[in-house]
């Protein structure tokens, strides 16, 4: 008999015997014991360590209705929006007033795909698909057809985190911006106010849980009672209980907050995303700097005249000027900036620029002239350490002759340009809106990253309230922009290096 069969003869005698017990596998039940053992100590320790709610949950008798028996899968726990349905003289009517938003200039043709504008054709330098002509003023549209998308947009007030109000102010103040007449450019605002105080929803935290968009700078909205530009909308006291999102803030009011300028750009996946974040990588540069916009012959608070004389000097900078049209041509536009390895960004009409979005969607190093043109306004967009995406060259300087933007920038390491470069890269996601009705998406846009910042500051008023006091991120008066550069955690302000240009 061979080795083979012996053995084989040995396992069959082993496992015969009284009863029939084998020797090498254990029985069936003493395993299905250890498993179940094993199986109750894990969830024990599971719910011992736990903390919070969820474990409360876990041993009420009712914990397993699907209402309350999340067990942590909700993803909207601590996210839902509610949003009023208001009356459409609010909002609805107001953009069917498109054509009376500009003199001289039909602005309904910005309007369609919620804001987006018209699609535009390919071109050379915008992706092939997702690509809009769409004007810095339409925030308000594209606001509210992302809520209506919203994946934890909800009917029940009473688990909202935060509480939208789809009111077009920006709208409003367009259309109202030249009455002589200031109770007639306050009707709206003031209706809207009082329309807002009656609500339950409001009366629960007085409007501290509200939030808006105000699709223009805060500067149309703060007009003082001697009169003046613009509404009076957010100087009433419910509106200042709120959060105001504009596309310029002021550094001393303390309840507007600056969100990115639409640019042309609205991808429909993180895939589109990305392959454009790539293609950015990939650009050759061929020029130092460049500068997209006019001159503003007649304003005294910017330095355009003397960037474009120097650019206009040098054999390494990029330019177009207004009266040549190309400022109506998008694909024009992102074709000069992403030629360029520095964009510069001064004050204009206002401190800030539709420009500085177009430029860091081009992967072009933004350099700025005025604190106030993005690092006091954009703190929840962009990197608190503006040297890590930005330049700055301070206005007076350059409006003195006392720096050369070129100069300065060719003073600035290659290495360090590369590490800015794929910083302004990778902010790309943060400033952009995507389409609403996108799936599936991971990255985060410029409207997540608004609504997270919304919601954790209406978190930060909701504990102060429930102990007794006032909760405030920020303050009235010359130093409320201070509050809003502080890191987390610090709590007292000090010297700041923009002391000197705020």
């Amino acid at each position: 008999m061979s080795m083979e069969s012996d053995a084989a003869n040995d396992r069959h005698s082993v496992g015969e015997g009284s009863g029939g017990v084998s020797l090498l596998r254990p029985p069936r039940i003493f395993c299905l014991t250890m498993l179940s053992i094993v199986l109750w100590a894990l969830i024990f320790y599971f719910i011992s360590t736990m903390k919070g709610d969820l474990a409360s949950l876990l041993l009420k008798p009712s914990a397993f209705s699907l209402q309350s028996f999340r067990f942590g899968r909700d993803r909207c726990v601590g996210r839902y929006i509610y949003m009023y349905d208001l009356p459409p003289r609010f909002n609805a009517d107001l953009a069917r007033e498109c054509g009376k938003l500009a003199p001289g200039v039909d602005m309904c043709k910005h309007t369609p795909n919620d804001g987006f504008g018209p699609p535009l054709p390919p071109g050379d330098s915008l992706p092939e698909k997702g690509a809009y002509d769409t004007d810095q003023y339409m925030l308000e549209l594209i606001y509210h057809a992302r809520m209506r998308w919203y994946e934890c947009l909800t009917a029940d007030p009473s688990i909202a985190a935060a509480v939208y109000v789809p009111f077009y102010a920006g709208f409003d103040a367009a259309l109202n911006l030249w009455r002589s007449n200031l109770s007639a450019r306050d009707a709206l605002p003031r209706d809207m106010a009082e329309w807002l105080v009656r609500r339950p929803e409001w009366r629960a935290m007085g409007g501290r849980d509200h939030f808006l968009v105000a699709g223009r700078g805060t500067w149309d909205f703060v007009r003082g009672e001697g009169g003046g530009w613009g509404s009076a909308f957010m100087t009433y006291p419910a509106v200042r209980n709120t959060t105001v999102l504009t596309i310029e803030a002021s550094p001393w009011l303390g309840n507007d907050f600056g969100v990115p300028f639409p640019s042309h750009f609205h991808p429909s996946s993180d895939a589109d995303v990305l392959r454009w974040q790539d293609r950015m990588r990939r650009l050759e540069r061929r020029w130092l700097w460049g500068f997209a916009g006019g001159s503003r012959p007649d304003s005294k608070r910017t330095v355009r005249a003397q960037i474009i004389e120097q650019c206009g000097n040098s054999s390494s900078c990029t330019m177009f000027a207004s009266a040549t049209g190309f400022h109506n041509s998008p694909d024009g536009i992102m074709g000069l900036l992403e030629s360029a390895e520095f964009c510069v960004e001064p004050c204009g009409d206002s401190y800030t620029r539709k420009s500085t979005f177009d430029a860091i969607l081009a992967g072009c190093i933004p350099v700025f002239f005025h604190p106030i043109s993005a690092y006091t306004q954009y703190t929840w967009h962009l990197p608190r350490d503006y040297r890590s995406y930005s330049v700055f060259i301070p206005q007076d300087d350059v409006a003195k002759r006392n720096a050369s933007i070129e100069e300065t920038l060719r003073k600035i390491p290659p290495a360090k340009v590369a590490r800015m470069r794929e910083e302004v890269i990778l902010l790309i996601p943060r400033v952009m809106y995507r389409d609403p009705a996108a799936n599936g998406v991971v990255l985060k846009d410029a409207f997540d990253v608004a609504v997270d910042a919304v919601i954790d500051r209406v978190a930060k008023r909701r504990r102060a309230a429930a102990e007794g006091r006032e909760y405030q991120d920020s303050v009235d008066g010359q130093l409320s922009w201070k509050y809003d550069l502080l890191d987390h955690g610090q709590t007292d302000i000090g010297p700041h290096e923009f002391d000197p240009y705020i």
